[in-house]
């Protein structure tokens, strides 16, 4: 009777093949969810010149005062994303720290809608940071040192990349996902504008692939212009690696090389005829090494030193003046994933040719970072 008892149970647990595995009739609220996260990024910077100010820029002590040192908030950003089924969703992404100077074109930084059909196809549109390097691949809220490089900052005032409104695609290439694609079109006169500067779309491309376990490279090509400038190029290479070296240490790697057209040295040349705009050129090259102590303590979880070279000459055939800058840098990691983290370090800049009076001045910014995310 036992056996009979058992042999019931099993069968009453087994699935009827016979059916229709899929008894859902509406799709509309299907994994509906809505999840809130952020990041709030404060610190203290402090110039170690004298008369430079905490921006760079070189002053005369006789005839201007400066800031030499305070405290800011840097991000305080707040993200939103709606689920509304298991193919669309919608994303909002504030950063409530640019309040505290003119908000004009600056707080909202990400917004839009995004359809998922499968892993090889995902259409995005709206405002967000085409894939156009690696720093555009990471979360947004992960700040491993001071800040993004400068060749990021370059390359978005000039529409390359950081925030644009328009339309992309991404997915997989094959199924393994080892082999990646993204490619879009977007306005490419940078976030929160009513409309375009002009009626030519910034195109751009990316692939990646996963050459070996944790080594990525990618390859990207853009085209587009930027207000009343012709159309112009960029293209990137990049490559990120993390290497285990023992059970608690790794090393992470990160390096990209970029060059494209720099649109407002263009547009502010008043010259009667102007060079070619490919002759406007802009590139940039940094490594950004990393070696992680996995500490693994209930409050300290890890401890990251690191050291990113720069090197970004913003117009290199007709006015070359090379920027060089290194940052060292010491995080304590206190929450996985970057959740909490202080950092301490310096950032070194050095020109070929200093400016007087300018931020086109070598300085040294000391800063304690302290930043949440949520």
């Amino acid at each position: 009777m036992a056996y009979l008892g058992f042999i019931s149970l099993a069968c009453a647990q087994q699935k009827d093949r016979t059916t229709l595995t899929d008894t859902l009739k509406n799709y509309s609220a299907y994994k509906r969810k809505m999840t809130f996260a952020g990041v709030l990024q404060t610190r203290y910077v402090l110039s170690l010149n004298k008369d430079v100010d905490i921006n760079g820029k070189q002053f005369d002590p006789a005839t201007s005062k400066a800031i030499s040192n305070t405290f800011l908030v840097k991000r305080a950003r707040v993200m939103v994303k709606g689920d509304i089924n298991d193919h669309f969703s919608a994303n909002i992404l504030a950063n409530l720290a640019e309040f505290n100077s003119d908000p004009s074109n600056k707080v909202l930084e990400n917004a839009y809608i995004k359809y998922s059909l499968n892993p090889y196809f995902q259409l995005q549109a709206g405002q967000f940071r085409p894939f156009f390097g690696i720093e555009d691949a990471v979360a947004v809220d992960i700040i491993r040192t001071l800040d993004f490089s400068n060749q990021y900052y370059a390359f978005g005032k000039n529409g390359w990349q950081s925030f644009q409104t328009g339309l992309s695609v991404l997915g997989n290439v094959i199924p393994s996902g080892k082999l990646r694609y993204f490619a879009g079109a977007y306005n490419g006169n940078n976030k929160n504008q009513t409309s375009d500067d002009n009626n030519t779309k910034n195109l751009y491309a990316r692939l990646e692939t996963d050459l070996l376990k944790n080594f990525t490279v990618g390859v990207n090509v853009g085209s587009g212009s930027l207000a009343d400038s012709d159309i112009g190029n960029a293209y990137g290479i990049d490559a990120t690696a993390k290497i285990p070296l023992s059970d608690k240490l790794v090393l992470l790697l990160m390096t990209e090389y970029k060059t494209g057209a720099n649109f407002l040295a263009f547009n502010a040349d008043k010259q009667p005829e102007r060079p070619d705009i490919s002759e406007y050129k802009m590139q940039g090259f940094y490594f950004f090494p990393t070696l992680r102590l996995n500490h693994g303590s209930r409050r300290l979880r890890a401890v990251e030193f690191s050291c990113r070279y720069e090197y970004l000459d913003e117009n290199y055939r007709l006015a070359s003046n090379p920027r060089q800058t290194v940052i060292p840098n010491v995080s304590l990691v206190f929450a996985d994933d970057f959740f909490a983290a202080l950092q301490v370090g310096v950032a070194i800049d050095k020109f070929k040719n200093q400016v007087p009076l300018t931020t086109t001045y070598n300085h040294n910014l000391g800063y304690v970072q302290l930043q949440i995310r949520f």
